[in-house]
């Protein structure tokens, strides 16, 4: 498999781990968007948050506050941002992973959304929750 993360998992290349169980990995993103910047990923390939299964999602997301926790504490952040990419247009390895991103007063990381809620009345939030609802 030409899976970088996979290939972490397998000791083919170094990483700079953090924490490790049976089932997740969690090590330094080699970006350091803001210091402690970690990946965790689970030791099982799965491509994205789509092809999840219930045991590998259950065992992940166990993982994230354990890892929270202790860049807490390490780190003292003002806060912790967890992001997951799927697909376009930002996910840029094709290996689920979590993005636990420690905040620090001026740390430069613009993380922004757009506030859409003049453009919606009931109804769209309506036909939008349905639509929702029918997919599970």
């Amino acid at each position: 498999m030409d899976c970088i993360f996979c290939k972490i998992i397998s000791g083919d290349i170094p990483a700079y781990k953090v924490y490790e169980d049976e089932h997740t990995l969690a090590f330094l993103d080699i970006t350091q968007g803001t210091r402690g910047h970690t990946l965790l990923i689970p030791k099982k390939h799965v491509k994205n948050i789509y092809a999840l299964d219930d045991d590998t999602a259950s065992n992940i997301f166990k993982a994230v506050p354990k890892v929270a926790q202790a860049l807490k504490k390490a780190f003292t952040p003002i806060g912790l941002n967890i992001i997951n990419n799927n697909d376009k247009p930002h996910q840029s390895v094709f290996h689920f992973h979590i993005h636990l991103i420690p905040r620090y007063e001026n740390d430069g990381m613009v993380l922004k959304t757009i506030n859409h809620q003049d453009d919606y009345k009931k109804q769209d939030f309506l036909e939008i929750q349905a639509a929702i609802k029918q997919a599970l």
